[in-house]
């Protein structure tokens, strides 16, 4: 079949370790024989990072407001082990980070379901997404180690000098730490009009959840522009869906979120929700099997695994051992990517390619033939282990097979 032929580039962004040995196996094995891929590429491996002062990770992020569609692999966020491993000139922030910051997105994570992993949660028969806002809290934090019999306060000093002061802790002999976060009430906008939006296409009901009764000044912030942008831009058009908005406490949120079935969007906090994706992905089954993508509310996507970099696996691989490496997170990010580029540019054979390759991932699955995390899940009575480039090549066999 001739390759389908792609109009807009997407933005292109390469990653770490056993991620970006997956990446290009991907491409080679499942993509480029189908699609004449246009993109823009960016190597946000942590050398490349180092070697350009993280430049690359900022140039990357606004090309992908440029194009509004990009798809990127998991990363190294380096830890002082790194910065010796890596010989790095700085312990470089998380690209993930940059980018949500620049794009003023928030991440919307769901898990993918398929038959014979049952979740541990026996009611959860449908997925559950995570709206994480991506922007400030204890991720821009700034933090500092308090001595004996110190006094620490907040302090906000307005344009025109005048300051507001308020004690934080008056310290005793022990010392101390304290931490200062914030947020922006345009991010909170943002984040809170991205999450309607969603829920609006994907026609599902929208919590928000927060701890406003201890955090009545920030948390509540929070509360209040969701209310006021669904009560002014968004009522109407939920009750014409069909679908409901409401807020809830946190601890609520969690008791709600167990007895449920699913099949609801959970929206969170920065810090709330980066815990608890791990926890539903856990849940669900494996956090290898969980969809991940960053939108902006003026609709530009980035899509990416929501696992790390699988690097005891990757040392396996430099060994030249073989590994059995689960690639559908990443898989997926490509088929969101390759799916929302063909909505935008009006190209349904891509879409509808986007469409069959996730078919014959799930396919490939159910039929038995898994890499060994999921084998160790999978109820299934005849599973087949297989190694990370055999289960790429099992479903592009079934991929041929819808294609055709």
């Amino acid at each position: 079949m001739a390759k389908i032929q792609m109009k807009t580039p997407l933005v292109e962004m390469d990653g770490d370790e056993m991620t970006r040995i997956i990446w290009k196996m991907i491409k080679d094995i499942l993509i480029c024989p189908y699609v004449d891929l246009k993109s823009e590429y960016y190597d946000l491996g942590l050398q490349h990072r180092n070697e350009t002062n993280d430049q690359v990770t900022f140039d990357s992020a606004y090309a992908t407001k440029k194009y509004g569609v990009a798809v990127k692999c998991a990363t190294i966020t380096p830890n002082a082990a790194r910065m010796t491993e890596y010989d790095l000139k700085e312990m470089w922030k998380s690209p993930n980070g940059t980018i949500r910051a620049i794009l003023d997105g928030t991440v919307f994570r769901t898990p993918i379901i398929v038959k014979g992993i049952t979740p541990y949660i026996p009611t959860w028969t449908k997925p559950i997404t995570i709206a994480r806002h991506a922007y400030g809290d204890v991720y821009k934090n700034t933090e500092m180690q308090v001595p004996a019999d110190a006094k620490c306060e907040l302090v906000c000093t307005d344009k025109d000098g005048n300051e507001t002061r308020s004690l934080i802790h008056q310290f005793g002999e022990s010392g101390g730490i304290i931490q200062g976060m914030h947020n922006v009430n345009a991010s909170i906008e943002s984040f809170a009009r991205s999450c309607f939006n969603f829920a609006l296409d994907t026609h599902q009901d929208i919590w928000f959840a927060s701890k406003d009764t201890i955090s009545k000044k920030y948390d509540h912030r929070f509360k209040d522009i969701f209310q006021e942008i669904y009560d002014a831009e968004y009522k109407e058009k939920f009750e014409a869906a069909g679908i409901e908005y409401f807020y809830t406490l946190i601890d609520d949120a969690v008791a709600r979120v167990i007895r449920s079935e699913g099949g609801y969007i959970w929206a969170c906090k920065n810090y709330d929700g980066d815990v608890m994706s791990d926890m539903v992905a856990t849940a669900y089954g494996s956090l290898a099997m969980m969809t991940s993508v960053l939108v902006s509310p003026d609709g530009v996507y980035e899509y990416e695994a929501a696992h790390g970099t699988v690097q005891r696996h990757y040392y396996k691989h430099l060994k030249g051992e073989k590994t059995s490496t689960n690639s559908v997170a990443t898989l997926f990010a490509w088929t969101g990517a390759l799916r929302k580029r063909g909505e935008l540019d009006e190209l349904p054979e891509l879409v509808h390619f986007a469409d069959c390759l996730e078919k014959a991932t799930i396919q490939t699955i159910e039929e038995g033939v898994m890499t060994g995390d999921l084998a160790l899940l999978s109820t299934l009575p005849n599973k087949k282990k297989v190694d990370t480039e055999t289960f790429l090549v099992e479903i592009d066999q079934r991929l041929k097979n819808l294609l055709a």
